[in-house]
């Protein structure tokens, strides 16, 4: 079946760029790598320096292009990113089309002095953290208060639980990430890069928010803003007992 084309709708190509923050090794560039190829990798990567990705969505009668930037990438062997990587994809919701182009960079402390450049032209800010690790989960307000630093209300984030297939090391509740995102006003949604859950949406949500993608958003862009149902049934693992997750 043939790719819908953009002068099939009548607009141009929209490009939009996310920017993936968090902590390290909470599984940002495993996010990315799922939505990308619908792949996981079980060895660790950590991200060093900058990596861009990007991917095109359809959604009815537009066509978007994202732009995510991200920290760390995903595997269980300790590996490097150096410099700068870049990923592009087209995403065809409905009758519209968006391109998402995606960036990933370092989590590290001593790589913080890059994130507002960064930060500064992006239309989304993904903030993640692990469901498993409750101190990736309290420093989210740090790098909620950057973006906001950064773009003001003029800005998309979303704030991402990730690794639900380790639910039963959860040291942070569902209950308690809706509230700081009600606390925040930003989106929510829990993840699983390695099983795939809730990846699909996670985008698919972002694109939907995006500026001129929502059809009854109100004026004032509150659209960017919407919680994510994630009461869907918690993804199941195939991976045995003991295995060091990094997703």
């Amino acid at each position: 079946m043939s790719t819908p084309t953009t002068a099939e709708f009548g607009h141009p190509l929209r490009k939009f760029k996310l920017v993936f923050l968090g902590e390290q090794s909470v599984g940002k560039t495993s996010l990315i790598t799922r939505f990308m190829y619908d792949t996981f990798d079980n060895t660790y990567q950590a991200t060093i320096g900058i990596d861009f990705l990007s991917k095109t969505m359809y959604l009815e009668d537009r066509t978007v292009r994202l732009q995510l930037f991200m920290y760390d990438t995903f595997d269980n062997t300790y590996q490097a990113t150096i410099g700068i990587d870049f990923l592009s994809k087209t995403m065809y919701l409905e009758d519209r089309t968006v391109r998402l182009q995606l960036w990933d960079t370092a989590g590290q402390e001593r790589f913080r002095s890059l994130i507002p450049s960064y930060i500064r032209d992006s239309s989304v800010a993904v903030v993640v953290y692990d469901i498993t690790n409750r101190a990736s989960f309290q420093n989210t307000s740090k790098w909620v208060d950057d973006v906001r630093a950064e773009r003001g209300s003029d800005v998309i984030i979303v704030l991402v639980g990730n690794k639900t297939d380790l639910n039963d090391k959860r040291q942070v509740t569902t209950e308690e990430a809706e509230k700081r995102a009600q606390e925040f006003n930003v989106m929510f949604i829990e993840t699983s890069a390695k099983a795939g859950h809730n990846v699909k949406t996670l985008f698919k949500k972002i694109a939907q928010a995006l500026p001129g993608m929502d059809k009854d958003a109100t004026a004032e862009g509150q659209q960017g803003n919407k919680m994510i149902d994630v009461t869907a049934a918690p993804a199941q693992t195939t991976m045995e007992d003991g295995s060091s997750c990094k997703c």
